[in-house]
């Protein structure tokens, strides 16, 4: 298990760009097979909204999200990266990071994923 923080998150208006980033908790470093981000909305349950597997850096995208979303990683920093543009009222949710420690054929699903982290509000008014 790993203790991720997320960080970025905030309020814009519709149309706007927020990053958020999700690090292990005091720098610590780790070894992840993938890492991934979801969110949920008041009401709802988690959505799959991106993830990115480390090594070969293969991405994949919900559906809501494609083509506004990018997710990117800094080895160095042991950082992960979602860039969110064209942001839209419907985005808002509180957004979770997550690794997934070991190597398996999906990383879509909660399931997938071993540690995740506390989470950070994502407000987009219209």
């Amino acid at each position: 298990q790993v203790q991720l923080v997320e960080s970025g998150g905030g309020m814009v208006q519709a149309g706007g760009s927020l990053r958020l980033s999700c690090a292990a908790a005091s720098g610590r470093t780790f070894s992840s097979y993938a890492m991934g981000w979801f969110r949920q909305a008041p009401g709802k349950g988690r959505e799959f909204v991106g993830a990115i597997r480390w090594r070969v850096g293969t991405t994949y995208y919900g559906d809501s999200v494609k083509g506004r979303f990018t997710i990117s990683r800094d080895n160095a920093k042991n950082t992960v990266y979602l860039q969110m543009n064209s942001l839209k009222p419907e985005d808002t949710a509180v957004y979770y990071c997550a690794a997934a420690l070991f190597a398996r054929p999906l990383v879509t699903r909660p399931g997938d994923f071993d540690s995740w982290g506390q989470g950070t509000q994502v407000t987009v008014s219209s």
